[in-house]
């Protein structure tokens, strides 16, 4: 039997690793794509996926890391984009060239990474191209205007392709992560109700689940929170 590859774009220590991790245990051969791969170097050394440095903004890099994953790894039938940018601050003093950083991150890196997996799953035959947003996915936050603006156009973008590529099966979902992810955002020893934080290898399985439903019930969306007492 071939062994089935993955990609994960703008990997890190969050859901990516713990999704990384849980491939690995599949059988999946796993792909780290970002801009920094130092950090992935554990990571690495632990699961025995490949690291990528790419700025997943560039079309010509995007292309290029496809490529390379194709003849390293396989043509991947499962996709996952993680990457995003912030600029915080009231509207006024924003950097224009920080908004525009953030939405290239955030939505068109998205778009690159969706369109190069969707040609190459076209000729698979099937494939599942996740999408990670946010509780900005579907609320603006005062002072988060860019970062709403990224994960909106990148929802929209997701609602649009699982219809487009359905039919071809390729399956398209966004997830809107409401809430900090443990690995990502607790600081030790942080006082807090239980399950605060969101559990990244909870995340990681439900990525996973996704990905292995039946055709004939794909989900499009699913919403994540932590459940705590108070708020």
């Amino acid at each position: 039997m071939t062994q089935k590859s993955a990609l994960i774009v703008g990997a890190g220590r969050g859901i990516s690793a713990s999704l990384a991790r849980l491939l690995t245990h599949e059988g999946y051969r796993v792909a780290l794509a970002a801009r920094n791969t130092d950090k992935l170097a554990d990571l690495v050394a632990e699961t025995g996926a490949q690291a990528y440095a790419v700025d997943a903004a560039e079309p010509e890099v995007v292309a290029r890391l496809f490529e390379q994953v194709d003849t390293d790894l396989g043509v991947p039938e499962l996709v996952v984009f993680n990457a995003s940018a912030r600029a915080r601050g009231p509207v006024q003093d924003l950097d224009p060239a920080q908004v525009l950083e953030s939405l290239r991150v955030s939505a068109y890196a998205g778009f690159l990474v969706a369109q190069a997996a969707a040609v190459r799953m076209r000729l698979l035959g099937r494939g599942s191209i996740l999408l990670t947003g946010a509780t900005a996915s579907v609320k603006g936050l005062a002072g988060s205007t860019p970062f709403a603006m990224g994960k909106f156009a990148l929802r929209g973008m997701a609602q649009s392709l699982a219809r487009e590529l359905a039919p071809q099966n390729i399956h398209v979902a966004h997830f809107v992560i409401d809430g900090g992810v443990a690995s990502s955002w607790s600081k030790p020893g942080e006082e807090g109700p239980a399950d605060k934080w969101l559990d990244p290898d909870a995340i990681a399985q439900e990525y996973l689940h996704i990905h292995n439903q039946h055709r004939s019930a794909w989900t499009w969306e699913v919403e994540l929170r932590p459940w705590v007492e108070k708020f």
